[in-house]
């Protein structure tokens, strides 16, 4: 044990749940008892943090033992409630004072030297808000999109794309079958990296994102020519945020009201069958990308940045968030995560190499 004074920290899993969540908090807990250190995981993300004491549980050696490989979170999360500080790329709502002073009052009751909170874009917004009204802040990045520009790589990312590149290993063999079209539409609102990512693994023949608007025209004459050339089926992944060349995006309403990405794959269906007479079948992988263990690269990620969020603590840079670059964990300010979302540029090189071995971005027709 070091001999660093006995401390108290706190950790919460905020936002979307994906593969790695439970890698980090080994990393945290780990890390922390060799400080001598105790740690509380608030329950249901920031949530946990209103109740009259807390709502939390003790991280012990026994209840982190041997969840580093399974995914989701111990602690439970929640992307609703009091501390939803983001609602949409650009648009921010903020926590009302009289959340911040209860969230303050668990803190100061708890006895807590540092907070760390693991989200995506939404929950680290929240996290600045708190830092700003002088919580000990830290932020651990998480996101399966891979869209936040101050790291290099996300835990969660690689999980996601095996996922994607999982189903069209297997939708290959039906499609070809049959000689049909196969869209599997994969997660992805502002940023196509899944569907890059994964498409390219799974030797997709056609990747569409949001960076890039596709024509219906071109991806009808595409696998016309495909046809033509004896290529019978073809595999389309498509991100749910993909717009066409008009930029027009597809939503669904839900039973609640509100409006979220959805319908991308039907349409693109409907669309293909039409103009191209082609039996056309579609698949949305939804949150099957979220669930599921985490890969090797992600549970090695998550307890990387753990250790890093603890070492943040101890040297007091709070409002800092974990950051991946150059594949060394650094650090970087919160303000600088939440500020820019990272989207896959029309000229990336990963782009480039689909184009070189004749991948479509619906963008131009592809004679095969």
């Amino acid at each position: 044990m070091g001999g660093s004074p006995r401390k108290r920290i706190g950790v919460l899993t905020s936002g979307g749940d994906c593969p790695g969540l439970n890698a980090v908090l080994r990393g945290i807990f780990c890390a922390s008892e060799e400080l001598g250190w105790e740690v509380i995981g608030f329950r249901d993300g920031f949530e946990g943090m209103l109740p009259d004491g807390g709502d939390y549980l003790p991280l012990t050696r026994e209840n982190t033992q041997g969840i580093m490989q399974i995914g989701g979170t111990i602690l439970g999360t929640t992307n609703k409630g009091h501390f939803t500080a983001k609602v949409a790329a650009g648009e921010k709502a903020s926590i009302s004072e009289e959340v911040i002073a209860k969230a303050s009052r668990t803190c100061r009751d708890l006895d807590l030297s540092a907070v760390i909170a693991i989200g995506g874009d939404g929950s680290l917004s929240t996290a600045l808000q708190l830092y700003r009204a002088g919580f000990p802040m830290i932020g651990v990045p998480k996101t399966i999109d891979n869209d936040l520009e101050a790291t290099a790589m996300t835990f969660g990312f690689d999980s996601a794309v095996a996922c994607v590149t999982d189903a069209l290993d297997r939708l290959h063999t039906t499609a070809a079958s049959h000689k049909r079209v196969i869209i599997v539409q994969v997660m992805g609102r502002h940023a196509g990296w899944i569907a890059l990512w994964g498409g390219l693994a799974g030797a997709a023949d056609m990747i569409l994102i949001p960076e890039i608007p596709f024509s219906l025209e071109h991806i009808a004459e595409t696998i016309q020519s495909r046809d033509a050339a004896g290529c019978k089926s073809t595999m389309i992944v498509v991100a749910e945020g993909a717009k066409t060349r008009h930029g027009q995006q597809f939503r669904k309403q839900s039973a609640s009201g509100e409006w979220r990405l959805g319908g991308i794959g039907e349409m693109l269906c409907q669309e293909i069958e039409s103009r191209t007479g082609k039996d056309t079948r579609v698949c949305v992988l939804g949150h099957l990308q979220r669930g599921g263990d985490p890969t090797t690269l992600d549970r090695i990620l998550g307890i990387r940045f753990g250790v890093k969020a603890v070492q943040l603590a101890e040297e007091g840079k709070f409002g800092t968030m974990v950051s991946y670059q150059n594949y060394q964990v650094l650090d970087v300010p919160i303000a600088e995560a939440v500020h820019h979302l990272k989207r896959v540029p029309p000229s990336d090189q990963l782009v480039e190499t689909a184009r070189a071995i004749g991948v479509s971005f619906g963008d131009k027709a592809v004679h095969g």
